[in-house]
């Protein structure tokens, strides 16, 4: 049996022509500029002369660039913080704000504007935040008779830029929890006071396994933002030759092309962190097929 509604004669026509647009930047924008970083890895490239070929080697390289290699660990760690930061929290502010209180949207689009408001803008409150010297942490410490802290310091920027990444993150989150917390019928919980259940109890037997996939969603969208962290790490730990305090690897991408115009080797760490997001997404959707459970 066919179920909806197919486009008939002209409207099909409709269809194509409206679809046309989009279709022509997903073949030639994410298709296409996939299939040129996938080229360009394979060659010498300083944007200035012919590409060369160098086969193998910017590949090779990768194994052996203890640069990369420290950007792969930075980002490591930082997924390995940022992910369960972002869904944990995220998920405990949208249980707070599925509530039916007077002035509850006032606090959801408070939540959310992190969301919507400029990476830039938002890299330069948290510099006066955590300014060493004028910054307003290091102030209160002051008050406190405590120490002042480099907070974007090597010792201290890992974790200072989780805080601002995950900041910036909640309200995204926010919005895929709400959306999975009102879909679960009231009368589960009803059902559940009845029976004399507490509000913790409610949680872990009711509302944690019905917005499973809202966690795996959340999880890998996560995830995924993770390994292209740039903007906050770019504007908090920058320091001169395009360097970084916790250089990651979008990091390393961004000067390896357009400090060093070596634009092969950076289609080539592209193209690897590619495959390793790839990887992790088809273990996601192994787990997803054990621990996630849709009605």
């Amino acid at each position: 049996m066919e179920f909806g509604i197919k486009p008939l004669g002209r409207e099909r026509l409709w269809l194509w022509t409206l679809l046309l647009p989009t279709l022509f930047g997903l073949v030639f924008s994410a298709f296409g500029s996939l299939l040129a970083t996938i080229a360009l890895s394979f060659t010498n490239w300083d944007l200035l002369s012919s590409p060369t070929w160098a086969g193998l080697k910017n590949y090779i390289a990768l194994f052996t660039d203890a640069k990369f290699l420290k950007s792969l660990s930075n980002t490591a760690i930082f997924s390995a913080m940022y992910v369960p930061g972002v869904v944990i929290i995220s998920l405990l502010v949208a249980v707070l704000l599925n509530r039916k209180i007077r002035g509850i949207g006032i606090f959801r689009t408070a939540y959310y504007l992190p969301a919507v408001t400029s990476a830039v803008a938002t890299a330069l409150v948290w510099n006066m935040i955590y300014g060493k010297d004028t910054g307003i942490l290091n102030y209160v410490l002051g008050l406190l008779h405590l120490q002042p802290i480099c907070w974007l310091c090597t010792s201290h920027a890992m974790v200072s830029v989780v805080i601002v990444n995950i900041w910036g993150a909640i309200g995204e989150g926010m919005i895929i929890f709400l959306a999975g917390l009102t879909a679960i019928p009231r009368e589960y919980y009803e059902a559940a006071m009845m029976d004399g259940a507490s509000l913790t109890k409610q949680f872990f037997r009711i509302t944690l396994p019905l917005i499973t996939p809202s966690i795996f969603f959340q999880t890998l969208m996560a995830t995924i933002n993770a390994f292209q962290a740039y903007d906050y790490i770019y504007m908090l730990t920058r320091q001169g030759q395009g360097d970084s305090n916790i250089p990651v690897v979008v990091f390393s991408i961004y000067r390896n092309a357009w400090y060093f115009g070596n634009y092969g080797g950076a289609s080539a760490q592209a193209i690897e962190l590619t495959v390793i997001v790839a990887m992790l997404m088809l273990i996601y959707l192994w787990l997803e097929k054990r621990y996630v459970f849709y009605e």
